[in-house]
């Protein structure tokens, strides 16, 4: 999967690879921002590609590239989707771990997400939600949604604490905890376990609630705010373009 790319010199590229078995891979893609590069189009982000790579000192080259499915053009057709596929791209970049290390798991968790957005059959924003409970839950920081976080007491409770971990009971409650709405909580399990029945017709105000939790769970367990994230429906169609292009490179 190709995660992003920036500029290098004058005509080439360094592009962002998410593999299966080598986890990050970031490689030169040599003349691809001249018009007659035979593959710079099929490097874009967005595309699942097959590439053969030739070992550097520091970097490897790019020798051959296959597109085995893009999902660019529905994606960049509705600034929904675009944004909110950069957000995936850029969350699968952060959660990866180290380059070089296997993540088949979150390679097909987010070749699923650009697919499902792509489509269009679910509303984009859920379709992230999903995405970013998975992938916490690879990384090992899935939220507590039941049971209590810190005294494992079993749920439903009614709070919730990014630094506790997730969900907590009245006697764990920390100062400042939130109170979500009543189904939240369970909307999140649903999401989380791909149980799509009735998600899709919840209330606005609570989606918006519980994609707010998702969202600081991770950016606590990150150390850092994802730059993607606040452009999702905050932000005017040309402008939240723009500026999801300068976060992805």
């Amino acid at each position: 999967m190709v995660l992003r790319q920036h500029k290098l010199g004058e005509a080439d590229r360094i592009v962002t690879l998410l593999t299966r078995q080598h986890g990050l891979v970031r490689a030169v893609a040599k003349g691809v921002r001249r018009t007659r590069s035979k593959f710079g189009a099929r490097l874009e982000p967005f595309a699942y590609v097959d590439v053969q790579l030739h070992p550097g000192r520091n970097l490897d080259t790019v020798t051959q590239v296959h597109t085995v499915e893009t999902f660019a053009a529905d994606i960049v057709a509705d600034y929904g989707r675009y944004t909110t596929a950069c957000a995936v791209l850029e969350t699968a970049e952060r959660l990866a771990g180290e380059e070089g290390a296997p993540a088949a798991r979150l390679h097909t968790l987010t070749a699923g997400a650009l697919r499902a957005i792509a489509l269009g059959r679910r509303p984009h924003e859920l379709i992230l939600d999903a995405f970013l409970l998975r992938a916490m839950g690879f990384a090992g920081w899935a939220p507590a949604l039941d049971d209590c976080a810190r005294c494992a007491t079993p749920g439903p409770h009614r709070a919730f604490h990014v630094a506790a971990g997730g969900a907590v009971c009245v006697h764990c409650r920390p100062p400042g905890a939130a109170t979500p709405m009543l189904g939240v909580l369970d909307h999140l399990s649903a999401l989380n376990r791909g149980d799509w029945t009735g998600v899709d017709a919840i209330p606005d105000t609570m989606r918006r609630q519980a994609s707010g939790l998702i969202a600081a769970h991770l950016q606590w367990h990150l150390e850092r705010q994802l730059r993607t994230l606040p452009l999702i429906e905050r932000t005017r169609p040309h402008e939240a373009i723009e500026r999801a292009e300068a976060a992805i490179g």
